[in-house]
């Protein structure tokens, strides 16, 4: 296939700053979810509402991401990627800046749930990067932005509840609607404008999005493992949040939002994962990133009391698990090269309904059985999506092996991809 000229320079324009600024503006945009959860006590204070009528506010914020995965995405194969992400960016910020002003709660909420819609910009990116990057360097580039994403997953809380006891809660909307606002600016600069080559139009590309899990069985086992490793994901981190705020510990917010440093020392994991991708192929890193998820996973759930070794087994957990969403993630937007988006969104819907699920049942569950055993619900999730990677590899294999004998018979030979 003759790939037209404006695609190459992109490329070429995809292996310096802009792969770092794409990076940064997918961890601004996705941070912008988590910053008020730290301050939920000011905030209620301040809209003289209760606790849980804010809590109800913020939790608008994943329903509108949701949301932003399902439409917004899918848009960014048919548009202009610099334009439509910097309206994006221009609308996170407007968002942002209307929530800060906020009296009631219920108007914090449908501000937050803009937020959260237009926080899919990482998700965006990370399709971006999918359509744009060289073949062999996808997995790699992927690696970059998804790192993004994974640091402002867990700095929104933190940056949040530092700037809110610096300058308030509502201050600290200003300045990352502010922050929005530079990367709406920057985005026009630094993005190209390749169109993608999407031959559907937007509602026909919306009504598709379920169809993709029946043709597609590489896209329907990922989506499956991945939202299985995200659920244990938020299990643990939600479980871990209430296991800390019970005696014998009773952390405070601020103390408890500080172990998120441990997640951050997990990131780099990203973009080894997406460089051994690229060399030995999804199957191995996602095994690879799974095992060592799940054994940090089981030394955690047994040596909470020691604050160094959960802190280490926290940054392990997460580099495990972020190392195989990068390898899996990779699959996905494999399928369809050339306009990736609405198989990015698809994945996405189904991996983080397994997240929210998570964080439901992790926070339950320590309540429940205890913090042991909502380790041990994690860790079940994780062999659950260690086990179906595993068979789908060993399927990919036999069919490789069975291809390369039927040659000499005259058939075609086929090769087939993890």
């Amino acid at each position: 296939m003759n790939i037209p000229a404006t695609e190459i320079r992109d490329d070429r324009r995809l292996r310096g700053p802009v792969v770092l600024f794409m990076s940064l503006a997918a961890a601004l945009g996705t941070s912008t979810i988590y910053p008020l959860q730290p301050a939920i006590a000011d905030v209620a204070g301040a809209l003289h509402s209760s606790i849980a009528a804010v809590g109800f506010a913020l939790a608008c914020g994943p329903v509108g991401y949701l949301v932003g995965l399902g439409l917004l995405v899918p848009l960014i194969d048919r548009f202009p990627p610099g334009r439509m992400l910097a309206i994006q960016f221009g609308a996170l910020a407007v968002a942002l800046a209307v929530g800060a002003a906020a009296g009631r709660a219920w108007q914090l909420g449908l501000m937050i749930g803009v937020i959260g819609a237009c926080s899919a910009v990482g998700a965006s990116l990370s399709s971006l990067a999918g359509r744009l990057a060289p073949a062999r360097q996808r997995a790699t580039i992927l690696g970059i932005v998804t790192a993004g994403i994974s640091a402002g997953i867990l700095a929104g809380r933190i940056a949040g509840g530092w700037l809110s006891d610096e300058i308030g809660w509502r201050g600290m909307l200003l300045v990352f609607a502010a922050a929005c606002l530079i990367a709406a600016g920057c985005c026009l600069i630094a993005l190209p404008d390749t169109i993608g080559t999407a031959e559907l139009r937007y509602l026909a590309t919306l009504r598709s999005l379920p169809g993709l899990f029946v043709r597609h069985a590489t896209l329907r086992v990922a989506a499956i493992r991945g939202a299985l490793w995200f659920f244990a994901f938020c299990a643990v981190w939600a479980g871990l949040a209430v296991a800390l705020s019970e005696p014998p510990f009773s952390y405070s917010a601020e103390q408890i939002g500080l172990f998120a440093l441990a997640g951050l020392a997990g990131i780099p994991a990203t973009q080894v994962a997406g460089v051994w991708t690229d060399r030995v192929g999804a199957p191995r890193v996602i095994l690879a990133g799974l095992a060592l998820a799940g054994v940090t996973a089981v030394v955690a759930g047994l040596a909470l009391e020691n604050i160094i070794v959960t802190l280490v087994c926290l940054a392990l957990f997460d580099a495990g698990l972020f190392a195989a969403q990068v390898a899996n993630q990779s699959t996905v937007l494999a399928i369809d090269p050339a306009a990736p988006a609405r198989f990015n969104s698809a994945y996405m819907l189904v991996y983080f309904v397994g997240g929210s699920l998570g964080t439901a049942c992790g926070a339950a569950a320590v309540e429940w059985f205890g913090w042991p055993a909502t380790a041990a619900i994690a860790v079940g999730a994780i062999g659950i999506a260690a086990m179906i990677a595993a068979v789908t590899s060993r399927g990919a294999g036999s069919a490789e092996m069975r291809a390369s004998h039927s040659g000499p018979t005259g058939e075609p030979t086929i090769r087939a991809r993890p």
